[in-house]
Order: structure tokens, then sequence, then C-alpha cells
């Protein structure tokens, strides 16, 4: 008699799932997933993968857990306060269901083990990464390896999932996208009008002097080399030179009076002095250090410093400033103490530790006394300081959840039925969402022709390339350029290169050249090569196209009509009195979990399909979703 078997007992989530999904739960079982942060988003998309039943994720994130993630990152607690985040949050997750694979990698996502066929082995990727360079690297790289990607982004109570397929869709970088807000150093140094001002010289240029590295590029200072900033940046140089002689006298008794009267009396003494700088606008009000110190009622610093949401005057911002400082030069000096071979020690600004915000808090606003400007509490400067857009955990879950039903729908295949979805907090609607437009034929990274180029490493020149690919095999005439991302290494002006080989110029495996024809009369589209290295026969050419490619020439776009794009699609002519997207498809602004949304309005009319409808009525914000 021969044994029974015992076949494994589904749980009551799988039975759910399998009667919810239907046949695309099997291939969620088999599939192999990548997720980009782990982070607001992140923790709560990471939940949802997981309870859903996806075969195997890995999960990617340089970060470390802090205190401030702790409201909304549940998937940390304060034990984890310092270690990897996705380390953490594949341990935490691993609990809720044993039964699917996670794969941790606390490392950067443009690191080079993350290449393009590493991309190419998950069926689809999943973007919950909280800045613009991340986003657009693993938007490229996606594309190059044609997988499917899901990006997201959150702002308060705003949201946003994009759905991005090569070929079909729009492309994270279709769109323009706003770049991080920077401040002429004069406006920084000379003549400050907002407390933002302030708090980037006090973050940025007071508290990088005295307690981190002398730095001439801070990134939130616009360097442009115009008559008015070079000037002041020079004079920036020479400031931070006499704040370094200063800096000797850490730790004594006087080293709180030297900097007060270095920054907020000489500093402000000589500015005074500029009188074609004044004429239009209020004086600086120099401060003396006595006056000031003899006006404090007593109250020590680190008592004011806790009272984080009143707005200090100036005795109580002198005296912060002061215990600061003393705090900051002691934990400074203990830490050089503890070198070894004379290698200096530095500090870095952090929103999360006391001591640095307090310093900063009360020299931007001792600063914002001395220009009249309205000084802040020390919760607002935090914000400011740390670049914070607050975040609503529900905010997340939602936005998760919607990441997961547009998987869905990709892994059904049903692309026609993929959405961008939008989260707002305006009106009777608080989900909109829209069909996917195709891409745009004018965008550098997707409106292009792609293709890998094999290379013997031991034997590729540049002019290999130029002459047996790009002009033989392709017809390129004479004038193109070849780019990479550091700059142009051929074009009819610049031939210097052409003996070199590929390694010599730095052009190896997974790295990419563009090629931009041009062709004043009729110009190809820019054709993007990803970089494969491999020994080829001697008796082959030594770069090798891995497919035979037709490139389309460049097309004027008339959006009166039809519009045909490089890879074969159409977009129809706008349809009369539609309102159009805005051109920003992001969240973009530096934030904690995206950024600033360009808000889009509804473009479906209002017979069209949409599959995520929020209910009026009783129900008060159901959501049906047609899944």
């Amino acid at each position: 008699m021969e044994p029974a078997t015992t076949k494994p007992v589904a749980t009551k989530r799988e039975r759910y799932y399998r009667q919810s999904l239907g046949a695309v739960y099997g291939r969620i079982k088999q599939s192999r997933v990548l997720m980009v942060g782990a982070g607001g988003i992140g923790c709560e998309l990471l939940k949802n993968l997981v309870l859903t039943g996806f075969a195997e994720v890995h999960i990617v994130d340089l970060d470390t857990i802090d205190l401030s993630n702790l409201n909304r990152q549940f998937l940390f607690r304060h034990e984890h306060i310092k270690k990897s985040k996705a380390l953490v949050a594949k341990e935490s997750a691993g609990k809720f269901n044993p039964h699917v694979k996670l794969e941790a990698h606390h490392a950067n996502i443009k690191d080079p083990q993350f290449n393009i066929d590493w991309f190419a082995s998950f069926q689809l990727v999943f973007n919950a990464l909280d800045n613009i360079d991340a986003r657009r690297h693993v938007n490229k790289m996606c594309l190059a390896a044609n997988v499917p990607l899901i990006e997201s982004g959150t702002t308060g109570f705003n949201g946003q999932v994009q759905v991005i397929i090569k070929g079909k869709s729009e492309c994270y970088d279709c769109n323009t996208k706003e770049t991080p807000k920077t401040f002429p150093v004069c406006t920084i140094r000379s003549t400050p009008s907002q407390p933002i001002h302030c708090i980037v010289w006090a973050k940025s240029y007071l508290f990088t002097e005295v307690f981190g590295t002398s730095e001439d590029e801070v990134p939130e200072f616009d360097h442009t080399e115009d008559s008015e900033n070079a000037a002041e940046i020079e004079n920036l140089r020479k400031e931070a030179h006499a704040l370094k002689e200063i800096r000797q006298s850490m730790g004594s008794d006087d080293f709180p009076r030297k900097i007060f009267e270095k920054v907020f009396t000489d500093d402000i003494h000589r500015l005074r002095n500029m009188e074609d700088m004044w004429k239009m606008r209020q004086k600086p009000t120099a401060l003396d250090f006595e006056t000031v110190s003899k006006s404090n009622g007593g109250e020590v610093g680190d008592s004011v410093a806790k009272r984080d949401q009143d707005t200090w005057n100036l005795a109580e911002n002198f005296t912060v400033f002061c215990d600061s400082l003393r705090r900051l030069s002691r934990r400074l000096q203990q830490a050089q103490g503890g070198e070894a071979n004379g290698v200096s020690h530095v500090l870095s600004f952090d929103k999360d530790d006391d001591d640095t915000l307090d310093f900063v808090a009360s020299s931007a606003n001792i600063r914002s006394i001395i220009f009249g400007i309205e000084p802040r509490s020390k919760f607002d400067i935090k914000q400011m300081a740390g670049n914070i857009i607050p975040a609503i955990a529900t905010t997340n879950a939602m936005t998760a959840s919607l990441c997961v039903l547009q998987a869905f729908k990709i892994m059904r295949g049903d692309l026609n039925k993929a959405k961008m979805v939008f989260l707002e907090r305006s009106g009777a609607r608080v989900v909109n969402s829209e069909s996917l437009r195709p891409p745009k034929p004018d965008c550098p990274v997707c409106g292009i022709m792609s293709s890998r180029l094999v290379v013997d490493p031991l034997r590729a020149t540049l002019n290999d390339l130029v002459q047996g690919i790009l002009k033989s095999d392709l017809g390129y005439g004479d004038e193109f350029s070849i780019n990479n991302e550091v700059g142009t290494l051929y074009d009819p002006d610049l031939e210097d290169n052409l003996s070199k080989k590929f390694s010599e110029l730095g052009v190896g495996a997974d790295s990419f050249l563009t090629i931009i024809d041009d062709d004043e009369e009729n110009p190809r589209v820019n054709l993007s090569l990803s970089i494969s290295e491999k020994s080829l026969p001697e008796d082959s050419k030594p770069v090798v196209l891995s497919q035979s490619l037709d490139i389309p020439r460049k097309r004027t776009v008339d959006t009166s009509q039809a519009v045909e794009h490089t890879n074969g699609t159409t977009e129809p002519p706008a349809a009369p009195g539609k309102r159009k997207r805005a051109g920003s498809s992001s969240l973009d602004e530096p934030g904690i979990e995206g950024q600033k949304v360009a808000k889009r309005g509804k473009v479906q009319d209002t017979d069209q399909e949409d599959d995520l409808i929020l209910v009026d009525g009783p129900s008060q914000g159901a959501i049906v979703i047609d899944d």
C-alpha cells in the first residue's frame, strides 16, 4: 500500500488571494521583484509584497535608521537606530510571511554590482526613493533592462504612483523636474531677507567652518561667477580663514566670545560700512557681546533649548548659542583626542542631534534679529534645516497599496489598464487617475534608440566604434558626437581619443555611451549604447552590436496632428477643450518620502474608465476598485 501524500495546506490569506486575483496569483507566487528604498513608503510596500505572496523580494537601501523615522516607518523600533534600513526591514517583514524569500542589500543602487543584467533578472521594480538622482538612475537601468518600473512618492497628504514601461509610457525623465533650491552667496552672506537665508548661513557656513571641514563649495550656495557673486565668494573665503584661526582657541573660556564678536559684531560693522548696499534696505544692527550677555535672565541654555515650540528672544538665543558652542567643542576635542596619527576629526550637522541643531537654531535666530527678520522656533528651524516636508503615515500606506494594485495589472499583462494615480486632499475626490501617456519623442532618456554594445576590452578602441560600427554599419555621416557621463569623447573636432582603448577612456562594463547625430537636415534620434565586456574571436570585430538597428530620424512634433513616436507608438492629437497635464510629473522637491507635488487635474472625461472612484455619500471615503 502506497503511503498517502500530504498536500501543503493553503493558508486563509492564500485562498483569499487566489479567489480575488485568479490566475495572476500563480505568477505572483513565482515572481522575483526589486524594491529600491526602505523608508516610509518602502516599509508599507514591503509589508504588502510579503503578505501578497511575491516569491522573492530584493531590498536595496543605503540609509541607516534615525530616531525621526520611527513615527512612520513601522518596521523599525528604537533598538534599531543606526542600523541598516534594508537589513532590519528584511528581518521585520520576514515575520509576516516566512515563505517569502527576502534578500537585503545595504548598498547604493548605483554601485557596479547592480548592473543591467541584474536588473533584467526581475519581473518588476518598485521605486520608493527620496531623491531625484537615484530615481533617474533606476529609471534608466529599468529602461535598459526592459523591466517595468513602478515609481512612487509622497509629500504630506499628496501622493503619486507612476507606471513606467519601455516604449509604452512616459518615463521618469519625460517631464522636467525641479532642481534643488540654491541661494546666491551674496544673499546668504550679506543681504539675507528670509529666515531660510539665515538658516542656510548657520548650517552650511558657520557650523561647517567652526566644527566641520572648511569648504568653498557649499551645495546650498549658488557659486555662479558673476561679478557680484564672485566678489562675495572671495570675501567668504577670507572670513572662513579668520574663523579657522579662531578655532585654535576652541575649549577656552573666550571661545564663544571670539566666535560671537567675529560673526555678529565685526562682520556686521564691515557690512554697515558699505553704504551703497543699504540705500534701499534697512541696515543690520551689530551686537555687543557684553550687552547681550547681561540681558540674560539667568536661564541656562539647555533649559531654553527644551522649549522647542517657543520663539526665543535675543537673550535666550544667546544663552543657547554659548551653551551649544561649549557642548560641541567638548565633543570635537574628545573625538580628536581619540584619533591616532593626528587624523583630523570633524562634526556634521544632523537635524536629530540636539547639540548641532541648538547651535544652528540659535545662530540663525541671532542673525535674523540682526537683519530685522522674524526668528523661528527650534521646531520650525529643524524642518527647514533638514529639508523636511512633513510625512503622513496614512499617505505612505495608501501609496504603497496603489503600487501593488498597479503591479497586479502588469503581472496580468493588462497594460492598457495601468494608470498614473494621484492622491490629493482637494475637492470630493481623494484618488484621481489618468491613463498612461506614450513616451515623449524629445525625452533624453526614453525618446531614443537603445542597444547593447559588446566590447572586447583587450582590443577595442574608440575608432573601432566610430569607423567599424557607426559609419560603416549604421551609416552615420561626419557630424556626430559620442558622449558618456563625464563628457564628450569624440566629435569632428575632437579626434584625440580615437586610438585609445575603451578602458583608457574609463568606459567599462555597464557604462553608457550616447551618440548624438548633428546632421543639420535629417538627424537620427539619439542612440544609447550600454557596454558589455566579452572576449571576442581574433578574426571578428572588437566591437559588436547585440542586435541589428534601424535608427529612426527625428521628427517635428505637430500637436494638432497625431504624433508618431520613435518607438513605433502613435499619440492621438489633443482633444479640443481637454485639459492637459502639467509639465512636471513627479514629487520632486527634496523631502522625506519624496518631493513636492506638481499637481495635475484629472484628464479623463467623466464617461471614461477610471479604476479608482471615491464614492460620495454616507460611506465618506470608501474607494471602489474594479480589480
